[in-house]
């Protein structure tokens, strides 16, 4: 099979970066030199380990895409951006006809699926892209499912801990905190406890100080009533390989999909790990 031409869109932040150089080592991929970049970017490229990108800002993006498409066919959009642009994003994508790998959280969910579906392109879209952690959560998805209020009664406390760059919630930790409310518990998303400061992950977390700046930690507990009986789910990763390995998964999916003729679908990382 010929490499996948991917366009990862965010640089110059730390999880674009990191996404670009793991392409560059996977022979099943061909990372392009451009990447979408925000309007708060004032340079016009960036050095990766191997390669000079060029960054489309969003006044001229629409220009320079027509172009790129014509030169790369068969281009795979991965996004790796900031929440505040993800449904912005996926409509650029939705308009130019290019399917996308949503690896950025945040945004309106819902608004971005409806997006998908509404159109001709197929898309990847995931709060976490790490595999194992995506099997954890359809583990939760079960449990919700098939035993519903098996923790009524008990209290929940989510705790996340996430680089400082990172704004909004974990999407991993939304997604569990609503299959365990399926399970019984009176919770909310708004009960889910942010640390981002990162003296206090350093020496409350013991985050190691070497992934300070890339980091990603959960922990659930569950009470009973009456204080006698506790769970406790906890899944900790540092630095994002997991994250690049299961992105390149989704990319290489979804082409797939796409060859197949899957139009106006929206694939998860479930999908991707029973596919």
């Amino acid at each position: 099979m010929e490499p996948v031409p991917i366009m990862i869109n965010g640089l110059p932040g730390n999880m674009a970066g990191i996404m670009f150089n793991a392409a560059m080592k996977d022979r099943r991929v061909t990372p392009v030199p451009f990447s979408l970049t925000g309007p708060d970017i004032s340079f016009s490229d960036v050095q990766t380990e191997t390669v000079t990108v060029r960054l489309l800002h969003p006044d001229s993006r629409e220009e320079d895409i027509r172009d790129i498409l014509e030169r790369y066919p068969g281009l795979i959009m991965v996004d790796y951006t900031h929440p505040s642009g993800v449904n912005e994003n996926a409509r650029f994508y939705v308009r130019h006809g290019v399917p996308f790998v949503m690896g950025t959280t945040g945004g309106d969910r819902a608004m971005l699926e409806e997006t998908v579906r509404q159109s001709e392109i197929s898309a990847v879209i995931s709060p976490n892209m790490a595999k194992q952690i995506v099997g954890f959560q359809a583990m939760m998805a079960f449990g919700a499912s098939s035993f519903p209020d098996l923790f009524k009664g008990y209290s929940l406390q989510v705790k996340e801990s996430h680089q400082r760059g990172k704004a909004d919630t974990s999407g991993t930790a939304k997604a569990i905190v609503d299959s365990f409310r399926r399970m019984g518990i009176s919770c909310s998303e708004k009960d889910i406890q942010m640390e981002r400061d990162p003296e206090r992950q350093r020496d409350v977390w013991g985050v190691p100080e070497a992934f300070l700046k890339g980091h990603g930690w959960h922990t659930y507990t569950l009470t009973s009533e009456d204080r006698t009986v506790t769970f406790e789910f906890k899944h900790n990763v540092n630095g994002r390989d997991v994250y690049t390995l299961g992105t390149l998964d989704a990319v290489l999916y979804l082409h797939d999909k796409v060859q197949n003729g899957d139009r106006g679908q929206v694939f998860t990382m479930m999908d991707v790990l029973k596919g």
